[in-house]
C-alpha cells in the first residue's frame, strides 16, 4: 500500500481531534498567512498611496473575488468528490476528477478573463467606483484578469491536494505564494513605483511559482493521484457533480458581489468614498479571522467527506461538532476586539483622521454579533463536505440575498449611514438562526434513521437471521439510498444519483 493511500485511510481510523488538528492546522496557517498578505497589501497601499487608493482597492476586491469564485466552483466540488471517492476506495474515479479540475479551470478562466477585460470600466462603476477611485481599481484589476488562469488552477489543485491526504503540501503551496507576495509587494509598489498595479503583479507572480510546484507533485507517477493521458477528457458526470457541489461557495461569492454592489453604492450615497474605504478596513480586519474559520472548514472537509463515503456517521458528526465549537471561539474573539479596541485595528491601515473617525463606530456596529457567524460558516461547509449541495446553497444565500440585500436597502432610509452598517450584523444573526434550525432538522432525521436501523438489527438477531455487519449498522438510510441508486447505474463513476438522493 502506498504512503498516500495509508494517509487517506487514516481519515476513517484515527481519533477525530487528532485528525482535525493534522488537517486544519496546515490550512489555518496557510489561510492566516494569506489573510496577513491582504493586510500587508492594504497597509502598503493605505499608508503609501492614500485613502482613495484603499477605496479603489475595496471596489476592485469583489471583482477579484468573482474571478476566484469560478475557480472555487470547480475546486471545492472536485475536492469533495475526491474525498468521497477515496473513502469508497475508488481511486480510478478520483484520478479522473483531477484531470477534469485542470480542464474546467482553464476553460472557465479564459471566459472570465475575456469578459472582464472587455467590460472592465462598466463593471467597476457598477461596484461603486467613482471618478477618483476608478483609476486605482482599473490598475489593480488588469494584471489580475490577465493572470486569472493561474488563480483558478492554484486554488483548484490546492483543494485536491488537501482532500487526497496532503494537507501539509497544500499549506506549503499557500505559504510559498504568500511569502513571495509579501516580499514582492513593496518592491513593485515602492521601488518600481507601480502603486496598486504593482501589488496585483506581485500577486500573479507569486501564484505562478506556487502553481509550478503543485504541478510537479501531480506529475509524479508515484503519487496515488497523478497526471496521465486518459484523465483529460471531460466527463459529463464529473463536471455535473463538481459544479453542483461547488455551486454553494460559488453562489455565495456571487451573492457577496451583488451585496457589495448595493453596499458600495449605498455607502457612496450616504458617506462617500471614505465610507467605502472604511468598509474595506473592516473587511480586512475580519478577513484574518474568517480565514481561520475557513482553515477549520478545510480541515473538516476531507474528514467529513471520507467518513460519509465510508458510512461512518458517528465520526462525521464528531468532526462537525469540534469544528463548530472551535470556529465559534475564533469569531467571539473578533467580537471582543471590535468592541474593546477598534481604533487600534483601524490605525493599522491608515492615519487619516477622517477615515478613522468613520471606521471606529462602524466597526463596533458591524461586528456586534460576529460571535455567531462561525457556527453558520461551519454548518454550510458541513453540508458541502458530504455532498448536500442544495442545503449548503440555501445557507450560503440566506445571509446575502434573503436578509442583507433587503435590510441594506430599507434601513438607510431611516438611519442613514448607520443603517447600512446595521444591516450587516442583523443579517449575521438571522442567518445563524436559520442554520441552527436546518441543522437540527437534519440531525433529527439522521438520528431517526439510525434508531430505525438499530431496531431492525435487534429484530434480525431475535429471529435468528444473519446480522448485519457493524459498518452497515452504523450507516444511515439516507446514505444507503445514495449507494443503492448509484449501484444501479452503468457508469464507472456512479456519481450522478448522489446529489438527488442525499438532498
Amino acid at each position: 500500500m502506498s504512503h498516500q493511500s495509508t494517509d487517506t485511510l487514516r481519515l476513517g481510523t484515527e481519533p477525530i481531534p487528532r485528525l482535525l488538528r493534522q488537517y486544519a492546522l496546515p490550512a489555518i496557517i496557510a489561510m492566516t498567512a494569506s489573510s496577513l498578505y491582504n493586510i500587508v497589501d492594504s497597509v502598503f497601499i493605505g499608508h503609501g498611496v492614500g485613502p482613495m487608493a484603499l477605496s479603489g482597492l475595496t471596489v476592485a476586491k469583489p471583482f477579484m473575488d468573482i474571478c476566484a469564485a469560478f475557480g472555487s466552483l470547480v475546486g471545492v466540488g472536485a475536492s469533495t468528490l475526491v474525498a468521497i471517492k477515496l473513502g469508497e476506495n475508488d481511486v480510478r474515479s478520483a484520478q479522473r476528477v483531477l484531470g477534469n479540475v485542470i480542464v474546467l479551470n482553464v476553460l472557465l478562466s479564459a471566459v472570465v478573463t475575456i469578459v472582464g477585460l472587455v467590460f472592465l470600466d462598466p463593471i467597476l462603476r457598477l461596484f461603486g467606483a467613482s471618478d477618483q477611485t476608478l483609476p486605482y481599481a482599473r490598475s489593480y484589476m488588469i494584471p489580475i484578469l490577465v493572470g486569472n488562469v493561474l488563480t483558478h488552477i492554484y486554488f483548484g489543485l490546492n483543494n485536491v491536494l488537501r482532500s487526497s491526504g496532503h494537507p501539509m503540501r497544500s499549506m506549503t503551496a499557500t505559504i510559498v505564494a504568500v511569502v513571495l507576495n509579501i516580499v514582492l509587494d513593496p518592491i513593485f509598489i515602492f521601488v518600481f513605483d507601480m502603486g496598486v498595479r504593482g501589488a496585483a503583479i506581485a500577486t500573479m507572480l507569486s501564484q505562478a511559482v506556487a502553481v509550478v510546484w503543485q504541478l510537479t507533485i501531480f506529475c509524479n507517477p508515484k503519487e496515488m493521484l497523478h497526471f496521465n493521458r486518459k484523465m483529460w477528457r471531460l466527463d459529463p458526470q464529473i463536471v455535473w457533480m463538481s459544479l453542483a457541489i461547488g455551486m454553494a461557495p460559488f453562489l455565495m461569492n456571487l451573492a457577496h458581489c451583488l451585496v457589495v454592489i448595493i453596499l458600495n453604492n449605498q455607502l457612496k450615497s450616504y458617506g462617500g468614498d471614505m465610507a467605502i474605504a472604511a468598509y474595506g478596513v473592516i473587511n480586512r480586519v475580519t478577513f484574518v479571522f474568517a480565514m481561520i474559520v475557513m482553515g477549520l472548514n478545510q480541515g473538516m472537509q476531507p474528514i467529513a467527506g471520507y467518513n460519509f463515503g465510508a458510512k461512518r456517521f458517528d465520526r462525521m458528526l464528531a468532526v462537525f461538532r469540534l469544528t463548530a465549537i472551535s470556529a465559534t471561539v475564533v469569531t467571539s474573539l473578533v467580537f471582543l476586539l471590535a468592541e474593546l479596541c477598534p481604533q487600534l485595528m483601524v490605525q493599522l491601515f491608515t492615519h487619516d483622521e477622517g477615515l478613522i473617525r468613520i471606521s471606529v463606530p462602524a466597526m463596533r456596529i458591524v461586528l456586534c454579533v460576529f460571535f455567531c457567524t462561525g457556527f453558520q460558516m461551519v454548518t454550510g461547509n458541513f453540508f458541502t463536505s458530504i455532498g448536500m449541495a442544495g442545503k449548503s446553497i440555501f445557507l450560503s444565500l440566506s445571509r446575502q440575498v434573503l436578509f442583507l440585500i433587503p435590510l441594506s436597502l430599507l434601513l438607510p432610509s431611516w438611519l442613514g449611514l448607520n443603517g447600512v452598517w446595521a444591516s450587516l450584523p442583523l443579517s449575521d444573526l438571522l442567518s445563524a438562526i436559520i442554520a441552527a434550525i436546518m441543522l437540527q432538522y437534519q440531525l433529527s432525521k439522521f438520528k431517526a434513521s439510525h434508531a430505525a436501523r438499530l431496531s431492525t438489527q435487534q429484530l434480525t438477531y431475535a429471529s435468528g437471521q444473519q446480522p448485519m455487519a457493524a459498518d452497515e449498522s452504523e450507516s444511515l438510510s439516507d446514505i444507503e439510498k445514495s449507494s443503492t441508486a448509484a449501484s444501479a447505474l452503468q457508469s464507472p463513476l456512479d456519481l450522478a444519483p448522489l446529489q438527488d438522493d442525499i438532498d
